[in-house]
């Protein structure tokens, strides 16, 4: 266990630095024209995506509530909830897999079904990980701390070094959080997968897109959900 736990220590430095290395000069092009275009979306837009995005992440969180059933995961060690994360995350990547292929197969119409679906997906997934690894994502705290690994997971350049901060301090950060800032929370997340997703509207070569898109954007929110939540654990210990 001492073995293990060194691994994922030294796992989890590579992991941060990966979080806080400077985006490459494409990325950082593709944000600038980002906010640009942003900028040009009138105020009173802005506002109805914010309430839409927040009411519908709200929306799965409550049916992720309700369909979890399972209590947080107690007596397991380390390298057992890692284990079974693993099963977990290869269990839900394929679920995201066939839904990114059956609506990028359908054209605009389906591939606008697809926002929804994946969203509720990966929220799913991040109610079941917190289980794992010992934490009750029925409790508002948890709820709120699953909300930042998911911005973890899906945001610019520096709201991941903010975000990350905030995971690595959450048990004070906890205190001073009442909400999330929504606003930022549904800018971050639409840019981060605008450019691929626009791809998967295109009949036919959509299904090839929808299914790679989805599996690397669930494997990136395992990665982060794992490590953000072995932070906690090896804090705790």
């Amino acid at each position: 266990m001492v073995d293990y736990t060194m691994k994922v220590q030294e796992e989890l430095l590579f992991w941060k630095r990966k979080m806080t290395k400077r985006f490459g000069l494409i990325s950082r092009t593709s944000k600038k024209a980002q906010l640009k275009v942003n900028g040009l979306i009138p105020e009173k837009i802005h506002t109805v995506m914010t309430e839409s995005i927040k009411n519908m992440v709200k929306a799965t969180l409550l049916g992720s509530n309700i369909t979890t059933k399972k209590r947080p995961a107690n007596g397991l060690s380390l390298y057992e909830r890692d284990e079974l994360f693993k099963e977990k995350l290869s269990t839900f990547r394929k679920t995201a897999v066939i839904e990114g292929a059956g609506t990028g197969a359908g054209g605009i119409m389906l591939g606008l079904v697809d926002f929804p679906l994946l969203l509720s997906i990966k929220m799913k997934f991040l109610f079941e990980a917190a289980t794992i690894y010992g934490f009750d994502p029925t409790e508002y705290e948890e709820r709120l701390f699953l909300l930042h690994v998911f911005q973890l997971a899906f945001s610019g350049e520096e709201t991941r070094k903010e975000t990350l901060s905030i995971i690595e301090n959450w048990e004070v950060e906890k205190h001073l959080i009442a909400d999330m800032d929504w606003r930022d929370f549904q800018q971050e997340y639409r840019d981060h997968i605008d450019l691929v997703k626009m791809f998967q509207l295109i009949p036919g070569f959509g299904a090839i897109v929808g299914a790679f898109a989805n599996y690397n954007l669930l494997d990136q929110l395992g990665e982060t959900a794992m490590n953000s939540y072995r932070l906690r654990l090896l804090q705790s210990y």
